[in-house]
């Protein structure tokens, strides 16, 4: 997918209050709680998955799917976070901004519609979804916490700490074409840069 910056309007600065339905890129960062590294391992500055990996490696995938408003660019697994772009193509919910980087705040809630059929994503048949980022992301982390505790039970994989997700992420708004490219080559470049990642809980040990 490339960059449109007719068809993805950006929004200059970020504003409190600002509407996270509106068409546009973001740079989403998200935290296992505690930090703990349940995806996979470093080698030779490159990610290997584990199984757990490679099922979150798989939700990201679905989200198009899902989701016709939704995009998904550049994204990598590292053994305790993930980075991604989400491209919101066109929708009309009012959603609200999520807080900045990895804090223990309050969760956005997803606004479910009233009566009738749903389909598998939990929309109602026909209806195509229209959905904020923090709708995004909270869909993201409940599709893969229930597929984590469905490892956990079937396949004995290596239990989490009360919660798969901090509660909280880091968002940014991409603002033009330059520092689009500049994010995919930080999100592409990350496994190398492990060793002097903050949220490595060996650095420095």
């Amino acid at each position: 997918m490339k960059y449109d910056p007719k068809k993805h309007h950006r929004r200059s600065i970020r504003l409190k209050g600002y509407d996270y339905s509106r068409a546009g890129a973001y740079f989403v960062t998200i935290c296992t709680q505690t930090r703990a590294c349940l995806f996979g391992e470093i080698s030779d500055g490159k990610m290997k998955l584990n199984d757990p990996g490679t099922m979150v490696q798989t939700v990201w995938d679905e989200i198009e799917t899902h989701y016709p408003v939704i995009e998904t660019d550049e994204f990598v697994i590292m053994p305790n976070h993930i980075h991604g772009i989400i491209v919101i193509i066109g929708t009309n919910h009012a959603g609200a901004g999520p807080r900045a980087c990895p804090c223990d705040a309050q969760p956005h809630k997803m606004e479910q519609p009233q009566g009738g059929q749903r389909n598998e994503t939990g929309h109602p048949q026909g209806i195509a979804p229209t959905l904020s980022l923090p709708d995004v992301v909270h869909r993201f982390k409940s599709l893969t916490t229930k597929r984590y505790i469905d490892g956990v039970k079937q396949n004995g994989w290596p239990p989490f700490p009360g919660r798969l997700w901090q509660r909280n992420y880091y968002e940014h708004i991409i603002r033009n074409e330059n520092e689009l490219n500049r994010i995919r080559q930080y999100i592409i470049n990350n496994p190398v840069r492990w060793e002097m990642d903050r949220v490595n809980p060996n650095m420095g040990g």
